[in-house]
């Protein structure tokens, strides 16, 4: 029986991770399948076009990566310092480039006033996507 992710990662020992996902009932992710020989290879592409541009939105950074027929390796570095020193602007610009976002973080991103309440919960909004832009 496999862990759960958030027993399995620990920053403090590295942040380094190589991770694999494998498609499941012999579908194919890329090339060809040789028993119905049809091409799935476009979709080479589009796989690592979306693996670079959320390398670029999370703190996460990818230092090697493959596409195999059925099953993707990715190493990764986390980079969790990185979010850190993000200013809130950031945060919430980066989030916004995958998500809606919430109304207080559109306000706050086209420099409208929020009273005190609303700054209260746009922190603690502004501080979990923080914590998740550093998540493996």
């Amino acid at each position: 029986m496999g862990l759960a992710r958030k027993r399995q990662i620990s920053l403090s020992d590295t942040r380094y991770y190589h991770c694999v996902s494998r498609c499941v009932r012999r579908a194919f992710l890329c090339g060809e399948d040789k028993l119905t020989g049809k091409s799935y290879e476009h979709r080479r592409g589009w796989v690592e076009e979306r693996l670079l541009f959320l390398a670029q939105v999370f703190c996460i950074d990818i230092c090697a990566f493959a596409v195999m027929s059925n099953h993707t390796h990715v190493v990764l570095y986390v980079d969790d310092k990185k979010a850190q020193i993000l200013s809130d602007r950031a945060v919430l610009i980066r989030w916004h480039k995958l998500f809606k976002g919430s109304i207080l973080g559109h306000k706050y991103l086209h420099d409208e006033r929020l009273d005190e309440g609303q700054r209260f919960f746009l922190d603690k909004e502004i501080k979990e996507y923080r914590r998740r832009l550093s998540s493996v």
